[in-house]
């Protein structure tokens, strides 16, 4: 690996851990106040209506529908800018270092998922949220590996934001095909025309991103319209920006859009979302509630199906050869890993915020309880294995 891109590396991790660290500050305090007396004020919040309207084009959604279709676009356009880069030049363009982590991310969505399923087929509304414990918030995870310091080697950093990228890949096609309303045609015609001109403007060798993000804004009004998931824009939009610039040779567009979101999305589009989210009150939940079997597949999953699906297809995967084991990482490293990608919040949120968003039944707080409660056991747990095995004796740490 190149000088050029273990700087990246080092960049993106330093930015995802402290992110994570701000995350769990904004959950614990929309916690705070939606079990205090200023409740009411939250949810008056995140409940103010807001309206953009132009002649005939109206767009009138509450805040939190904003945050979550609007703000989180720029999540998946800078999601998909990183994937772009990471398959053309970075972790992701080898085969070998790529198996892994792929073997590792479709154990993690698919045993989470059956899990899930297992606890709740029986119900018509409940069976929609199959996929919410199929999600890894890396932001989060990393987080919590900041904890730990200097002892953690880069391989596992590494390990651990590949798998969340596959997740990312898995949640975006989750999205478009699972997780869509009804849908308009005309709308769709003008997202296709919106591709279609993003495509012109990458073969053209057009650099600057005026032209980009201004087809990409009407590309999302027309997919927010169209009943596909608007934040798809922002995947879509970073698929035609340029990675090298034909003009100068050290300038790269897409890097340098990616640089300039990172921050923004870290410490701006990441908190405001999990403080409009996470903010569940607790008052008079007993057994009932717990029981339920929407937090309780959502528990199971990213407890425990995480850490079983993961560590499981790594070990299938390395013992036919068809990847390699972490260098410098003894197995109950990789297992503690492994734990810690149960941290689900901000895909799992948001893909329950999708899941029950048109059934017309309440069940987000069944489904934000099962999340918090799986994504807190994950990482109190993942964080104690990695603290014992990274601190024990016969642990070499490589970098």
């Amino acid at each position: 690996m190149s000088s050029n891109n273990n700087s990246v590396i080092k960049k993106f991790l330093s930015l995802e851990s402290s992110s994570g660290v701000l995350l769990m500050g904004s959950a614990i305090l929309a916690m705070i106040i939606a079990n205090s007396p200023w409740s009411n004020a939250y949810n008056l919040f995140i409940d103010t209506p807001v309206q953009i309207r132009i002649g005939a084009l109206e767009i009138a959604k509450p805040l939190l529908l904003w945050i979550n279709d609007g703000l989180m676009a720029l999540f998946f356009l800078l999601v998909g800018l990183e994937l772009k880069r990471e398959v053309l030049q970075g972790e992701l363009s080898s085969m070998r270092k790529v198996a892994l982590p792929a073997f590792g991310a479709i154990g993690g969505m698919l045993v989470p998922s059956l899990i899930y399923i297992f606890f709740n087929y029986t119900d018509p509304v409940a069976i929609k949220g199959w996929a919410i414990p199929a999600a890894t918030d890396i932001a989060f995870a990393l987080g919590i590996l900041a904890l730990l310091g200097s002892r953690v080697p880069v391989s596992i950093k590494i390990f651990l934001t590949s798998l969340a990228i596959f997740d990312d890949i898995g949640a975006i096609l989750i999205i478009a095909f699972f997780y869509t309303a009804k849908i308009s045609l005309l709308s769709l015609l003008v997202a296709g025309l919106c591709t279609i001109g993003l495509y012109l403007l990458n073969r053209l060798g057009v650099e600057q991103r005026s032209p980009y993000l201004g087809i990409g804004v009407v590309m999302w009004v027309a997919l927010l319209k169209s009943g596909v998931h608007a934040t798809l824009a922002g995947v879509i939009l970073a698929m035609f920006i340029p990675l090298q610039s034909r003009k100068k040779v050290n300038l790269s567009p897409l890097k340098e859009l990616e640089h300039d979101l990172h921050a923004l999305v870290a410490f701006g589009v990441l908190p405001i979302f999990a403080f409009a989210n996470a903010g569940i009150s607790l008052v008079g939940v007993g057994s009932e509630q717990l029981l339920h079997g929407v937090p309780v597949g959502i528990t199971l999953g990213l407890f425990i199906g995480k850490q079983a699906g993961i560590i499981g297809l790594c070990w299938l995967a390395i013992k036919l050869r068809f990847a390699d084991m972490l260098p410098g990482v003894s197995w109950l490293s990789l297992y503690g890993t492994s734990v810690l990608c149960g941290v689900g919040f901000t895909m799992s949120l948001f893909i329950g915020s999708l899941a029950f968003e048109e059934t017309g039944v309440n069940l987000l707080f069944d489904e934000r309880l099962g999340i918090i409660i799986g994504s807190l056991l994950s990482g109190l747990w993942g964080y104690g294995i990695l603290k014992y095995s990274l601190s024990s004796n016969n642990f070499h740490q490589t970098s």
